[in-house]
């Protein structure tokens, strides 16, 4: 008998050579990894769980209806884009403007009429007002023109005096009155007149949808 063999166990019990019987741990290793996994899962239940009692007592207010709601109310921004055509508005050259003086001051409609010509624009009839308007017109001056020149020759005359009012009348012809009222002095500056000018020619953007 070995001196290995345990005191009763001969025979085929004996143990031999140099194997000999290996004592395995307990597998503790298994169950850590067990318990930390199911630790794991606790957690993540709680902090779901207090996710939904937080939106229940908020009344449903959570991130995501906020951002759902958001999305239902606002509409996508839309690219901007290009203004729809206009009509091209008259340059100068092609406004025939007839100057009538309407103050008791004479030589009024000549000086204004030279210097609309130096302007660009093209000079009709010059003299008095007729007498329907004659120290009748109380401001700087009055456009009047047939239904054609509101969208066309009286935005861009109106930029060499902007305090003017306009009026239609019942007249086919594309040429238009500046009657000097009694206010009149002089036709805007020429520096402020071309700005105006710019700026009305210039074409504006169309609106862009914002959220």
């Amino acid at each position: 008998m070995s001196m290995l063999t345990p005191p009763g166990m001969g025979g085929k019990y004996r143990i031999t050579g140099d194997t000999y019987p290996r004592m395995r741990r307990p597998r503790r290793r298994r169950r850590i990894v067990l318990a930390a996994a199911a630790a794991v899962v606790a957690l993540g239940a709680a902090g779901w769980g207090t996710l939904q009692l937080v939106d229940v007592f908020s009344g449903g207010d959570g991130g995501t209806r906020t951002t759902a709601g958001r999305g239902a109310d606002c509409k996508p921004v839309a690219k901007a884009s290009a203004p729809p055509a206009a009509p091209a508005l008259p340059k100068p050259g092609q406004i025939t403007v007839n100057v009538y003086n309407a103050t008791p001051r004479s030589g009024l409609a000549k000086t204004t009429a030279d210097e609309l010509k130096k302007r660009g624009f093209t000079i009709g009839k010059v003299g008095n007002a007729p007498a329907a308007y004659d120290k009748k017109v109380p401001g700087t001056g009055l456009l009047l023109g047939g239904q054609g020149a509101v969208k066309g020759a009286f935005p861009v005359l109106g930029t060499q005096l902007k305090a003017a009012t306009t009026k239609t009348d019942t007249r086919t012809t594309a040429d238009v009155d500046l009657i000097l009222g009694t206010a009149f002095k002089t036709l805007d500056p020429k520096a402020v007149a071309d700005a105006a000018l710019i700026a009305l020619n210039k074409p504006k953007a169309a609106p862009v949808g914002k959220c």
